[in-house]
């Protein structure tokens, strides 16, 4: 399970004075919840971000075949190909890139 922030962290509340000394000194409320932790950043595989641009891709036809005319088969294009990249981003597990 997750670190969650402990109750002393929310201004005005009060928590065990253990928690708060560094050192002779009380942390403050928002300093606590200001420090870094131990977070490593986590950006996603290649493939999902592959997926990702090819949803883009087909939005940004659909949107230029519908500015255009409307040219139906260029619209009708641009959903195929997004359809196609979230096809791709739930076979690879995209969802399972989120922490």
């Amino acid at each position: 399970m997750a670190d969650q922030v402990k109750s002393g962290t929310v201004h005005g509340a009060r928590a065990e004075e253990s928690e708060h000394h560094t050192k002779g000194s009380v942390v403050e409320p928002m300093e606590a919840l200001l420090t870094p932790g131990k977070h490593v950043p986590f950006h996603g595989r290649p493939v999902s971000w592959v997926a990702v641009v090819i949803i883009i891709l087909g939005f940004l036809v659909g949107g230029i075949g519908l500015i255009v005319g409307p040219t139906w088969w260029v619209v009708w294009t641009g959903g195929a190909v997004a359809a196609l990249g979230a096809i791709l981003a739930l076979a690879t597990g995209i969802v399972n890139d989120w922490y």
